[in-house]
């Protein structure tokens, strides 16, 4: 297999361990020094950059006092709320020496399973992404328990890599990739470089147990894998034990490459138009059709009527105004409020509802339009 490069990709989720990151409850800062020159060194090429990151709970127990061992839920939370505050100040100053704003988003599982919620985390992450910030996003140890808590931060990182469109995740782990058995115990295990698709034979090959910091093993990062490759994003697992982890897999560092199945785009076109049920329907004006066809968002102003009981992020049906569905899309309104402004201009929604709403009310990013529809076929 040729080399493959990190510079191929637009946007790019670089996954951090708690033990890559914390040693004997300190933060490692020359390790998170130079992953953080790779990093601006990649945005330097033109990349966008998220990080998810383990390591408040480790580093809570040592800033809080506590024993080694399990620690009790509340603990766990204490440790990592005192955890955050030292985690996030670390990574700030760490990009403030490049000129670079680090932005801080914790979430929970709720967080990426509620389209509505989704929706607000996947607008947080663009906007910090368009305004040339670093987002560092870790679970929400301080308030998840363990009903609604990933319990590990590569599944983690697989959900904000699909959230966030990104067509690249970087799993830096302790291990340099998949072997067809661990190879610390089978010294016949054999290094795979790429897996072109996750199948029960690959599934079986990975082991279950993580180091005494981390929640996960190969186990985890397989899940993580079948998430980001379904939804266009490919994913390597590298080794994260030394210096300059990414500059490292730039330069021919060993890893294993798992191939997205599509891109981004067409992956989540294809989760809005098939798996969504439609819980109300749009009925656009010609202009919002015209526009619709050229790839615009849709704006308050096309919209002629609205129908059905919807939440913001639900999915619509779109039609013209002779009762034909063109698409369909998630819309950022609820029902009540999608009537009200509903033919009105975007700079009157504050007005209207009370709160500077977003301009559009169903952004093309989150559009899907029918086949028949572009095609003029209809």
């Amino acid at each position: 297999m040729a080399h493959r490069s990190l510079k191929g990709f637009n946007r790019v989720v670089v996954k951090i361990g708690s033990a890559l990151l914390v040693e004997q409850g300190e933060l490692k800062r020359a390790w998170l020094d130079a992953l953080i020159s790779d990093v601006v060194s990649l945005t330097s090429a033109g990349a966008e950059i998220l990080i998810v990151s383990s390591g408040s709970i480790a580093l809570g127990r040592s800033v809080l006092g506590l024993p080694k061992g399990p620690l009790k839920l509340e603990e766990s939370q204490a440790a990592a709320a005192a955890g955050q505050i030292a985690l996030a100040q670390a990574y700030a100053d760490a990009l403030g020496t490049h000129g670079k704003t680090a932005g801080q988003i914790l979430l929970t599982l709720g967080d990426t399973e509620e389209r509505r919620r989704y929706l607000n985390a996947r607008a947080t992450i663009a906007t910090l992404l368009k305004m040339g910030a670093v987002p560092i996003v870790n679970e929400n140890d301080s308030v998840a328990t363990s009903e609604i808590r990933y319990g590990d931060n590569d599944r983690l990182a697989a959900r904000v890599a699909t959230m966030a469109s990104a067509d690249c995740l970087v799993l830096l782990s302790d291990i340099d990739g998949l072997y067809t058995a661990p190879p610390a115990q089978d010294p016949e295990a054999v290094f795979l470089p790429e897996v072109p698709r996750i199948t029960a034979e690959i599934e079986a090959m990975a082991g279950s147990a993580g180091s005494e910091l981390s929640r996960g093993g190969m186990k985890t990062k397989i899940d993580a894998g079948k998430i980001a490759t379904a939804a266009g994003t490919s994913m390597v697992i590298t080794s994260g034990k030394e210096l300059n982890p990414l500059t490292r897999l730039e330069d021919g560092a060993r890893g294993t490459w798992f191939p997205a199945l599509a891109t981004p785009a067409t992956a989540r076109k294809a989760w809005i138009g098939g798996h969504l049920e439609p819980k109300g329907r749009i009925t656009l004006d010609d202009g919002a059709v015209s526009a619709m066809k050229s790839g615009k968002s849709l704006l308050p102003a096309g919209v002629a009527t609205v129908a059905g009981h919807f939440s913001r992020g639900d999915a619509v049906v779109l039609l013209d105004l002779e009762g034909r569905t063109i698409g369909r899309g998630l819309i950022a309104y609820d029902a009540e409020e999608a009537q009200l402004i509903a033919g009105r201009n975007s700079r009157e929604i504050e007005a209207i509802v009370g709160y500077p709403g977003r301009a559009e009310m169903i952004h093309r990013d989150d559009l899907v339009l029918e086949d028949a529809f572009l095609n003029g076929t209809r």
